[in-house]
């Protein structure tokens, strides 16, 4: 079996597995994976079977990982077109660890986008992926992780039943978004804004309703107009008209209502959801 692995300056960042049957695609990926700052350790395989050995192999630290009830890796980061058994049949089975790790799909064909979705992906890259996009899809990554620490739960991912996935009609076609990728929701009358590191998407869904759905998810009312990801708050300000919280890296902020200030406080101190 052939295992490479590649070891960043990081000291406590993510170890992640990339797997892709092309030199090319591989070069491509471990390029970007080893440009971005959070990642500490990558191991690589050039086929899905390959994979699961390297996830069932005796590398000491992956096994001090499971050991301590950790997901083998961090993140796989997994080609869809491979020879044998494909990304999709990668990501069912990786599915049923227990816990499981993030999955991001590698692909050169848009349209696969929405079965990237189904199968619980938090994100896919369109070969070949700038440095830029490989970063957003590792915060997406981090916000999974985080999330699943915030509802105190030591998996990366959900199983794939648990992210749910919002249909978006668009030019005639209808995408697929995967709440996982929202970073804020904003109400719009009896429908829903549903704001991503890729753009925004209008739903026939009242805020009240989403509130309700994905509470369970992470996600906290703060304001009449605005529903957010608890595990993407970086930040609680004071100013002279109120509270408001920073998501992501000053991405974007947003006021929060004196009648949620209380509650937020509280859930961001405790760090859990409900």
């Amino acid at each position: 079996m052939l295992l490479t692995v590649s070891t960043t300056n990081n000291t406590s960042g993510l170890v992640v597995l990339a797997v892709d049957d092309e030199q090319d695609g591989m070069a491509m990926l471990e390029e970007r994976l080893e440009g971005n700052r959070h990642v500490r350790r990558i191991l690589k395989a050039f086929d899905a079977t390959e994979a699961l050995q390297v996830l069932a192999g005796d590398d000491t630290e992956l096994a001090a990982r499971k050991e301590a009830g950790m997901p083998v890796v961090d993140a796989v980061f997994a080609d869809l077109d491979m020879p044998g058994l494909t990304g999709m049949e990668l990501a069912k089975l990786l599915a049923g660890f227990k816990p499981a790790p993030v999955l991001v799909f590698v692909t050169a064909h848009s349209h696969e986008a929405v079965a990237a979705f189904e199968l619980g992906a938090v994100d896919y890259l369109l070969k070949p992926a700038e440095q830029p996009r490989m970063n957003k899809a590792m915060e997406r990554v981090l916000a999974k992780i985080h999330q699943n620490s915030a509802n105190g739960s030591s998996a990366a991912v959900p199983e794939t039943r648990d992210d749910e996935v919002i249909p978006v009609e668009l030019a005639g076609t209808t995408k697929l978004v995967s709440r996982a990728t929202v970073r804020w929701v904003e109400a719009q009358g009896d429908y829903a804004r549903l704001y991503t590191s890729d753009g925004s998407h209008l739903v026939r869904i009242p805020l009240a309703q989403l509130e309700e759905r994905w509470e369970k998810a992470g996600f906290v009312r703060i304001h009449r107009s605005y529903l957010v990801p608890l595990a993407l708050i970086t930040e609680l300000r004071m100013g002279g008209s109120g509270y408001s919280v920073v998501i992501g890296h000053e991405e974007k902020i947003l006021p929060v209502s004196r009648r949620h200030t209380r509650e937020l406080k509280g859930r961001l101190v405790r760090g859990t959801g409900p």
